[in-house]
């Protein structure tokens, strides 16, 4: 299966009934067996995710495998689930957002699409610029502990 592998960030509008217009660019980038449809969801932050619907089938998958005899994995299985919304581009290349998840997300009009790997993050444009403003400062060393060590060497709280 191929896992599509998104990159690129695009400052874009929503129109006054909360659809999109998604760049050419991305819609270049997306494996022909997605055949346009996606799948939504909310993100880790306030932000949603915007997944390919044949990636989200493989991530879904593993999700399912997690044994829901523990309660964190089905409290997590239930807040990843929510929300989660099938969507398609329509005959002009736009996705039309359901607007409980616009609300979650605080996206009004101006959004950035923040695409790596198998996602497309899709952020309220103020917040998105709000969050990346204290990267200077912090980003060195986030980098050094998460990618600075093997693998090999670190458990699972990434420590070596």
């Amino acid at each position: 299966m191929a896992i599509t592998n998104f990159i690129g960030e695009f400052e874009c509008k929503l129109d006054a009934k909360g659809r999109l217009m998604l760049p050419s660019n991305l819609r270049k980038q997306l494996d022909p067996s997605a055949q346009e449809r996606f799948v939504m969801n909310r993100g880790f932050e306030k932000c949603l995710v915007l997944y390919p619907k044949n990636d989200w089938e493989y991530i879904s998958a593993e999700v399912n495998k997690l044994n829901q005899y523990v309660k964190k994995n089905r409290e997590f299985i239930r807040y990843f689930y929510r929300g989660a919304s099938e969507l398609g581009l329509d005959v002009t290349g736009r996705i039309l957002f359901p607007k409980r998840m616009l609300d979650y997300a605080g996206v009004a009009k101006d959004v950035v699409l923040f695409a790596y790997g198998n996602r497309i993050e899709i952020w309220d444009a103020a917040t998105y610029h709000g969050l990346l403003t204290d990267e200077p400062d912090e980003f060195a060393k986030l980098a050094e502990e998460v990618m600075g060590r093997s693998s090999e060497n670190q458990d699972e709280n990434g420590v070596s």
